[in-house]
């Protein structure tokens, strides 16, 4: 964010999402009814299995078009892959695993570019449609509102614990079935009811993403751990020490702006930090309209639904965990 704040802005009428406030996607007006989503990201192998992180990285990729309350249209290939290194139907895996989950979503992808790099990344540019009065923000959370997250926690964790062979096989199951799931039923359904704002919990876990929509909003946000779903032993294996770089910097970043509650155990705190990669929906709607809305997602398959906090009048610091 340091290097965005010395760029030349761009002061476009038909911008109506840009940078200011570190949304999920961009937005951009193309006429009074229709506006296109642009979103891109890639990443370094969190598995083993090529298929399997192609699938991920993609529903990673699209997952920002359905946090705006988007449908994704087209993407591109991202590679990065080392020339004569590595065989490269290993690179047909990922490729196969990121296209299977484009074919699920209903997009096509259209193209790519690839790099040769001595590691291997991958991900997609995505670029979906929308009403330019409907997009999803990740501002406009309101006093009373109730917070909806849609995926369990902790596959920073577990991916960690899985590079060094001490994640069990059912956390390891549960972290992939979560990251291949598509937000794609979680955002349509969502869009059935008046939200006030969304983000989808990657990078900065659970507790960075709420400071975004806190601290753009101006409300405090209350998450309360006892209600956080949690993949299968995510909160034990970090009070092992199974915990990301990225969970070290979240919580360096995040030390001044957020209250924890001593009394929480340690595990939980990790998870509410810990980085998500394709993590899901966290959704500011009106209390009353909550439990209807956490019904819906069960109905429709998002079993791991849950109502996982609120919003108050501003009370720095801007997040609290309880």
């Amino acid at each position: 964010m340091q290097v965005l704040h010395g760029l030349p802005k761009f002061d476009n009428v038909d911008m109506l999402v840009g940078t200011e406030t570190s949304d999920d996607a961009g937005v951009y007006r193309l006429r009074p009814d229709l506006a296109i989503v642009n979103t891109v990201d890639f990443f370094t192998p969190i598995v083993d299995d090529p298929y399997i992180f192609g699938q991920i990285a993609a529903a990673n990729s699209l997952s920002d078009v359905y946090a705006m309350g988007g449908e994704p249209k087209t993407c591109m290939n991202i590679v990065c892959f080392p020339k004569g290194k590595m065989d490269i139907e290993i690179l047909g895996e990922i490729l196969r695993g990121g296209a299977d989950k484009v074919k699920e979503s209903g997009a096509v992808v259209i193209g790519g570019h690839s790099i040769i790099d001595e590691e291997i990344k991958y991900g997609m540019a995505v670029t979906g449609v929308i009403h330019p009065d409907k997009i999803f923000r990740n501002v406009g959370v309101q006093e009373g509102d109730a917070l909806i997250l849609t995926k369990p926690l902790g596959t920073g964790i577990i991916s960690t614990a899985l590079k060094k062979g001490k994640a069990s096989k059912e956390s390891v199951d549960a972290a992939v079935q979560s990251m291949i799931t598509l937000n794609a039923v979680a955002s349509k359904v969502a869009r059935k009811f008046p939200v006030h704002a969304c983000s989808d919990v990657t990078g900065f876990g659970i507790l960075g993403h709420a400071l975004g929509m806190a601290s753009g909003s101006s409300v405090t946000l209350v998450i309360e751990s006892a209600k956080l779903p949690l993949l299968h032993r995510a909160a034990r294996l970090a009070e092992k020490g199974y915990i990301t770089g990225g969970c070290k910097r979240n919580r360096e970043y995040l030390q001044d702006k957020i209250t924890i509650e001593k009394s929480i155990r340690e595990g939980l705190v990790e998870v509410a930090i810990d980085p998500q990669t394709s993590g899901g929906l966290l959704i500011a709607v009106g209390k009353r309209h909550a439990a209807k809305l956490v019904e819906e997602l069960h109905a429709a398959g998002v079993k791991d639904a849950a109502e996982v906090g609120y919003a108050t009048s501003l009370q720095k610091p801007w997040v609290r965990l309880v």
